[in-house]
């Protein structure tokens, strides 16, 4: 970790969006095939020992193998990593082509603001795939977006025409959701120190953003309430790294850990 203070590094450069995630994996081969083949990634460059796929030539994904690394599902750490693509009808071709591959999903949800599938990768990394909802038709309370957790309108889904045939130009990372081991604690580093937006709070979990997006980082305790530092061999979360809209201001390459050693990294 660098001497910098998070103000330095970060907080001069909202609004900031979510550049990559780099993941750390013990099957390289068998992670690496699951986002191309499920996900339609692109593989973009590797050099055996890792491996950064995306779209478009943008990388959204980078997995490091390390093989002696062991999972820690109750460690602070990735919640999950959201795939936000352009439209509707993409969700749609998509979840007939994970029905079609037989994928085991473990949510469909309606957030309001967006429509959301969740998967975990073979290693149990946690995958959301999402459309937003346009902007005009979110709801606020004040400064905080309205969003909820309802049942997901699937058969509407499954009637977007044409077929998925991977990725869609224009995907990225919408947003990503962490695990920490409290709320207060969490608030005071994203809000606080790095100059995110509170934009939602409910029980166990709050959601951060610039811009008025609805959000770029979300944290929760639901399964790591109490946890202490993320362990160094652990699977998962490597770093995430964010991408500043303004350029001149970015200061690249600069990193900093949140209270439970997510590092936070700007390109």
């Amino acid at each position: 970790m660098t001497t910098n203070t998070v103000s330095e590094t970060v907080s001069k450069i909202a609004p900031v969006a979510i550049d990559r995630v780099a993941l750390t994996v013990r099957d390289l081969d068998l992670i690496g095939d699951f986002y191309q083949r499920i996900l339609g990634l692109d593989h973009i460059s590797g050099s055996g020992e890792d491996l950064i796929l995306g779209q478009g030539g943008r990388a959204l994904i980078e997995l490091r193998r390390d093989a002696a690394a062991r999972p820690y599902p109750h460690a602070a750490g990735l919640f999950h990593t959201a795939f936000l693509l352009p439209h509707r009808d993409d969700l749609g071709r998509w979840l007939r082509h994970a029905h079609a591959r037989k994928v085991r999903m473990s949510g469909a949800s309606d957030h309001l603001v967006s429509e959301a599938l969740y998967l975990r990768d073979p290693e149990g990394n946690g995958i959301e795939i999402y459309a937003d909802r346009p902007r005009a038709s979110w709801l606020h309370d004040g400064d905080r977006v309205v969003m909820d957790t309802l049942p997901l309108d699937l058969a509407s889904l499954r009637r977007a025409e044409g077929h998925w045939t991977g990725a869609p130009e224009g995907t990225v990372i919408g947003h990503v959701h962490l695990q920490v081991g409290a709320i207060p604690e969490a608030r005071a580093f994203y809000a606080d120190e790095l100059g995110f937006d509170v934009t939602a709070e409910i029980p166990q979990a709050s959601f951060f953003s610039t811009g008025g997006y609805h959000h770029h980082v979300a944290t929760n305790t639901w399964n790591s309430a109490g946890a202490g530092m993320r362990p160094a061999d652990a699977t998962g979360l490597a770093e995430l790294v964010l991408a500043a809209t303004d350029p001149a201001a970015s200061r690249s390459g600069r990193s900093v850990d949140d209270p439970w050693g997510n590092r936070i990294r700007v390109a």
